[in-house]
């Protein structure tokens, strides 16, 4: 929108187009004219619509739900995998190199492969650390919020980067970038921030980050994640929000046993209460978390396979009386 100064109730305010100013940021932080990539990009009816295909052209950029849409489509402006089927299907039929999707403030990073798959959160900022660290030399933290994939943490073990743990929610990230020096910091929901920037989510940038990676590297996404497996294992995930008016009974529960002893045939070693249960197994995690704004438990896990996390989670529900 035009910039635009009015009156109201005797105050001044003054009203900005950015937009402009943000895109010529972008221009001095990367090399745009050597990213040669069929990309699609699903700004989700939002804020970031426009700005990559400005950025790279329309003849590179195919936009998906790039007009304002109060409604957003009858669709959550929410980056995640039962939200990206436009995007997912999009990228095949394109024959793109990688889908891109931003929520409704652009802050947030959704991505598709060349298969039309979507690459976890957590394997973006695997990703990036490779990036950042292994190809460009770049120190710092992994700074990661409770939910994420424990193979930043073989990361961090391999390659001699040290990894900090907080609760679920970027402001607990936030303030490690302001006080030392950090990587790549991140949560499983796709805010991640990195090195370089600004302490906080910005996921246009991170999006350009990864385009870099793809021309740098010359490999497909899903070759770049096996590299990553082949090397630290592989690692699935998979989430459920369940309704639960019992969630009171069942945490108290938790708290009174110690967690579960065994979940779907894996037995439980250990148990990680800093932001809800997570219980530890070889090779994988489950974590129980109550929202604190409504009747819901979250449950986040992590295994080889994307079966067996599934697996992991259902078993927890009929464990916790959430399923018959």
């Amino acid at each position: 929108y035009s910039p635009n100064r009015q009156e109201r109730g005797g105050g001044k305010v003054s009203e900005e187009d950015i937009t402009a100013e943000y895109v010529e940021f972008l221009r001095t932080r990367f090399d745009l004219r050597s990213i040669h990539l069929d990309i699609v990009h699903d700004p989700m009816y939002g804020a970031g619509q426009g700005i990559l295909s400005t950025l790279l052209g329309s003849d590179c950029v195919t936009e998906i739900h790039g007009s304002i849409n109060p409604s957003f489509g009858g669709i959550p402006p929410e980056p995640i995998e039962r939200n990206l089927q436009d995007l997912m299907r999009c990228v095949v039929q394109e024959g793109a190199a990688i889908g891109i999707a931003h929520d409704g403030d652009a802050d947030r990073i959704g991505v598709v492969d060349e298969l039309g798959c979507t690459v976890t959160s957590h394997m973006v900022m695997a990703l990036l650390v490779a990036h950042l660290h292994k190809y460009h030399g770049m120190s710092g933290a992994i700074v990661r919020t409770f939910a994420t994939s424990a193979i930043l943490e073989k990361m961090g073990v391999a390659w001699g980067i040290p990894v900090e743990t907080f609760p679920i929610g970027f402001k607990y990230v936030t303030p490690r970038f302001l006080e030392t020096e950090v990587l790549v910091g991140g949560e499983e929901s796709g805010g991640i921030a990195v090195a370089g920037h600004i302490p906080e989510r910005d996921g246009i940038y991170v999006g350009l980050v990864l385009l870099e990676m793809l021309m740098q590297r010359g490999k497909s996404l899903t070759a770049l994640v096996q590299e990553l497996f082949d090397e630290f294992g592989p690692h699935a995930y998979y989430r459920a929000d369940v309704h639960a008016e019992r969630q009171p009974e069942i945490v108290k529960t938790l708290h009174r046993t110690g967690g579960l002893d065994e979940i779907a045939g894996r037995k439980v070693h250990s148990m990680d209460t800093l932001d809800g249960f997570k219980h530890l197994m070889k090779d994988a995690w489950l974590l129980v978390r109550p929202s604190g704004t409504e009747p819901i438990l979250r449950i986040y896990a992590e295994a080889p396979t994307r079966e067996e996390a599934e697996d992991l989670v259902y078993d927890t529900q009929v464990k916790l009386g959430l399923r018959g």
